[in-house]
């Protein structure tokens, strides 16, 4: 009776599937259901989610894989990597583009969008390191068994149609240093199982339909990027918000309210935050301005409320500054709009009474429908003496403090261990010195040496470097297009590489870098910052600066080591 219903429920499970990701229902949004009577196709998309959930809740979504006893394998590890792509390839179901139809047989590194390295416990062996389906328009839903890829350290799947939830046995996938899952359509809470990958620094999960909270415990991970923006979280910012050591954090188009944390002040390594278009309703934090390492800043679409701190002045690296449609009032402090990085500054739709010449004078600014005077496109009269009539306390809100971080303890002193004490030696009556020696003759001055030749670093016997290297193991860099190798000289050596950006604003990216062993990925669009090239590195060579064609602008390099 139990299979029989675990039959019908995969069939009905497939059908709506099916129904859901080609079907009428793909219009349908939790926001569009209505207090009436359901339509077939609202009908059809709760019972989808529904059944996605039950599935997760009970880790049983169908795959049956057997190995065929005549495929021989390099390996243990590439047999359950086997095991993991065809247990996928059968929760897959549409992939227009058949980036799959090569995933036949046991040679699993020559998978298009699977990436082999050499295990970093057994570098004698290869284990599969990455996978890269980005932009497949794949339909389907990932199965328990890619918790088998225990040496992924990148898994890349965004711009698909995959739904449903995360495994929960990605727990196993302990290497794994960047996981994306945007522009999916991924539902139901925070996927928890990412708090438990300990070498996780590359979060994104944007555009998809997460809801519920978010853990606080994702802010005392070591990660360097966050982004679950257009999503449909909502909850207060947690105090241990600025623990958080990320460089970029985007927060944008959830439901997220409360209080903007004070605690932004202790995330000293961060370079962008967006929050834009929540429900945040407080005043900002004067601790902001002590992000020295700033340049991009929008709380743009809020409900934010009393001045602009005037510690603002002190983002010395800032770039872009959005504070649009909030309430703010006061007058824009003089020292922002002198900011010396300071390209666009953009706070319309607000109340603010007053702006310094210096902000006028910016390459991009916008003042428009303020309460400034002699400004046109500004509120009426009576908008503004209306809303100005009520001082803005922002003690009402009851922020907490903000704490400053404290450094690491040292590290315990050793435990004083006592010495015995011993008796004391016994006195020796000192002898006479003795005479002095008779005087010697000098020793004659020693020849000239004959002149050695240096020891060339070039002589040094070159150190081993794999043919093959998942660099986004050894590079972490937020705008990185070179890098430099060391130790030098290098054996000959030639290496495949891909190169994206992930750009969270015209002006802000992500750079990451992944070694292909034989062939290098192709450009699906310059939209998407996919560069390939092919790099030889010899005895010489000490350093390696990316290269495209046709030429894409990127960011100033800044070089990594290797």
């Amino acid at each position: 009776m139990k299979k029989k219903t675990h039959f019908e429920l995969r069939f009905l499970h497939i059908s709506l599937l099916i129904a859901f990701l080609f079907g009428a229902s793909v219009s349908v949004s939790a926001s569009g259901i209505g207090h009436g009577r359901l339509t077939e196709a609202e009908t059809l998309y709760i019972k989808q989610r529904q059944l996605l959930y039950y599935r997760d809740e009970f880790g049983d979504r169908g795959e049956n894989v057997t190995v065929d006893p005549s495929l021989v394998f390099e390996n243990g590890r590439l047999r359950s990597a086997y095991i993991a792509l065809q247990a996928w390839k059968q929760a897959i179901l549409s992939d227009p583009l058949n980036l799959t139809r090569n995933w036949v047989g046991s040679n699993v590194c020559k998978y298009k969008g699977v990436f082999c390295a050499p295990a970093l416990d057994n570098p004698k062996i290869r284990t599969v390191a990455g996978i890269d389906l980005n932009h497949g328009d794949i339909a389907g839903y990932l199965p328990e068994e890619l918790g088998l890829l225990v040496d992924l350290a990148l898994f890349h799947i965004n711009s698909n149609r995959f739904c449903g939830t995360v495994p929960h046995k990605f727990k196993h996938l302990k290497l794994l240093f960047e996981l994306d899952l945007s522009n999916n359509r991924f539902a139901g809470k925070f996927p928890a199982v990412v708090l438990k990958l300990p070498s996780l620094k590359f979060l994104d999960l944007r555009f998809n339909e997460f809801e519920g909270t978010v853990p606080r415990e994702l802010f005392d991970k070591p990660l360097d990027a966050i982004f679950i923006n257009h999503n449909r979280f909502v909850f207060d910012l947690p105090d241990n918000f600025g623990n958080s050591p990320v460089s970029v954090i985007v927060l944008a188009n959830n439901k997220f309210h409360g209080c903007v944390p004070s605690s932004l002040g202790n995330m000293s390594n961060l370079n962008e935050i967006i929050l834009m278009n929540n429900g945040f309703r407080s005043c900002l934090p004067p601790e902001i301005g002590s992000l020295k390492n700033l340049t991009v800043f929008d709380v743009s679409f809020n409900q934010l409320l009393g001045p602009i701190p005037d510690s603002f002045g002190g983002l010395i690296s800032l770039e872009q500054l959005n504070v649009a449609h909030n309430l703010l009032s006061g007058k824009i402090p003089a020292s922002i709009c002198s900011l010396p990085s300071l390209q666009n500054f953009t706070y319309s739709y607000n109340f603010f009474t007053g702006e310094p010449p210096a902000c006028l004078a910016l390459r991009s600014f916008d003042d428009r429908r303020n309460c400034i005077p002699a400004r046109p496109l500004q509120r009426s009269a009576g908008q503004c003496k209306s809303f100005l009539s009520r001082p803005v306390d922002c003690s009402s809100f009851r922020c907490k403090p903000f704490v400053p971080s404290l450094p690491a303890p040292p590290p315990p002193s050793p435990p004083i261990v006592p010495v015995p004490s011993s008796p004391p030696p016994p006195v020796v009556k000192p002898l006479p010195p003795p005479p002095p020696p008779p005087p010697t003759p000098s020793p004659p001055p020693p020849p000239p040496l004959a002149t050695t030749a240096a020891t060339s670093p070039l002589a040094t016997p070159a150190s081993t470097f794999p043919a093959t290297t998942n660099l986004s193991l050894l590079l972490a860099a937020t705008s990185a297009c070179s890098f430099s190798t060391s130790p030098s000289p290098l054996p000959t050596t030639t290496i495949t590489t891909s190169l994206y950006r992930t750009s969270t604003t015209s002006s802000a990216s992500l750079c990451r870098v992944l070694t292909t062993p034989t062939s290098t990925i192709s450009i699906a669009s310059t939209t998407d910052c996919l560069l390939a090239t092919t790099v030889t590195i010899s005895p010489a060579t000490t350093s390696v600066l990316f290269s495209t064609s046709p030429a894409i602008t990127l960011p100033a390099a800044t070089p990594c080591s290797l």
